[in-house]
């Protein structure tokens, strides 16, 4: 049996395989990136929940830039709103194939399947096997089962004595629980699930040792499709079984279901934790988030936009030489876009009245989050209830420990006082 020690290893891996930022893991390893010039890491840095200073010189100068890498890789970061739009919707132009990763960083493995790292045709295809269970119509039938588990972690919350953590009684249970009833996991299988799932994105977690092994989160989703195919649930893995049979193979279904507990999971529990914190400090949008069923839904909208949790998107390569921007991009060049400075152009403060809040923090064209209705959901459900709940709730103190340098940006711990 695997130590807890090399389950999480592997754990860390999986999310660093399955992260945008594999085409600099796959080639210096994560021990390296602190050697990487500090120009390069500023699109995955923050100060508080504000992007960091020079993000936004970035995008005040221009809206593509060179991006220092080393190692011969040749990277653009995109800050600009309608250049980010232009290289997220192009997939003509723009590639999301893992191949490309591997043969920019010489190092070509076994992909990791799912949406992220697929390209027309084969994205097509697989995202018409999700898209119907992410219809708000298919999403209904989760609603109640959505309230049920915030209600539980409310009361979870109220039974504690002294300062409660969030992030670990709110924030990450609610999300996990949640794709577990979209998948369709088995209950007896929930501990386990959520301890794959609670894997984080931080840059610096070690992960490059274990780069090179089978994710264990992997062989999990395998596991699960195994079952599912011998008689399948009524979750998504279930559905998409009965409606598509051997049309889709079990290698490719657990892709995509690996991809639904990365999309799903840490963006929520990240925007469940620093939308409250962002609440806590602002007493008129607390207010309007508690009292005004009519706010929520722009409120929620106005966080995303204003948090932009998920910092950047996955790495497209350029299929030819092209230009963006004012900027030269030569063929197999990768562009990262920066959707945390692309969602602050012309709107950089927080405003909870703002009635229309277009955003990319759910990315943008193809492959735009295929869960963002249920991450709205989740959302919509939350905060109101976290806040009537409490009407007295406060943080315990001033400011979290934020993530250094992260894809989805976040707090590990969130101290308040519910009394």
């Amino acid at each position: 049996m695997a130590t807890l020690a090399s389950v999480r290893e592997g754990l860390v891996a999986w999310v660093a395989r399955r992260s945008a930022t594999r085409w600099i893991m796959g080639k210096i390893g994560s021990r390296a990136l602190s050697l990487l010039p500090d120009r390069a890491l500023v699109p995955l840095k923050r100060d508080g929940v504000e992007p960091v200073a020079e993000l936004e010189r970035m995008r005040e100068s221009g809206p593509v830039h060179r991006v220092p890498v080393p190692f011969g890789i040749r990277v653009w970061l995109v800050t600009g709103e309608s250049e980010a739009r232009e290289v997220l919707s192009d997939t003509a132009a723009f590639s999301n194939d893992y191949t490309r990763l591997g043969a920019a960083v010489g190092r070509l493995e076994q992909s990791p399947g799912g949406l992220g790292f697929a390209d027309p045709p084969d994205h097509t295809r697989l995202r018409r096997l999700l898209t119907p269970e992410f219809t708000m119509r298919r999403l209904s039938r989760l609603v109640p089962r959505i309230d049920e588990i915030v209600t539980e972690r409310l009361d979870a919350m109220e039974a504690a004595k002294g300062p409660v953590d969030l992030v670990k009684e709110f924030a990450l249970p609610i999300p996990s629980l949640t794709i577990c009833e979209l998948l369709g996991v088995p209950y007896d299988d929930r501990d386990r699930f959520q301890q794959l799932a609670a894997a984080r994105f931080d840059l610096f977690g070690g992960a490059g040792q274990a780069l090179g092994a089978i994710s264990e989160s992997l062989e999990y989703m395998r596991h699960i499709v195994e079952r599912e195919r011998r008689s399948p649930g009524d979750g998504l893995i279930g559905m998409i079984i009965r409606e598509h049979g051997d049309a889709v193979d079990d290698a490719e279904l657990a892709g995509l279901a690996d991809g639904v507990l990365t999309g799903g999971f840490d963006t929520t529990a990240s925007m469940l934790a620093l939308g409250a914190y962002v609440l806590l400090r602002d007493d008129e949008a607390r207010a309007a988030m508690r009292d005004d069923d009519a706010a929520v839904a722009p409120l929620v909208e106005e966080l995303l936009r204003h948090l932009s949790v998920v910092q950047v998107a996955f790495p497209r390569f350029a299929r030819n030489a092209l230009t963006v921007g004012g900027q030269r991009i030569e063929e197999g060049d990768a562009i990262v876009v920066s959707l945390a400075a692309a969602n602050r152009e012309g709107t950089p403060g927080f405003d909870h009245t703002r009635k229309s809040s277009s955003h990319l923090a759910f990315g943008y064209g193809a492959h735009r989050c295929v869960g963002a209705e249920l991450g709205r959901m989740e959302l919509r459900a939350a905060y109101p209830a976290l806040l009537r709940r409490f009407p007295n709730l406060r943080l315990a103190e001033d400011r979290p420990v934020f993530r250094a340098a992260s894809i989805v940006h976040g707090v590990d711990r969130l101290l308040v006082h519910t009394r």
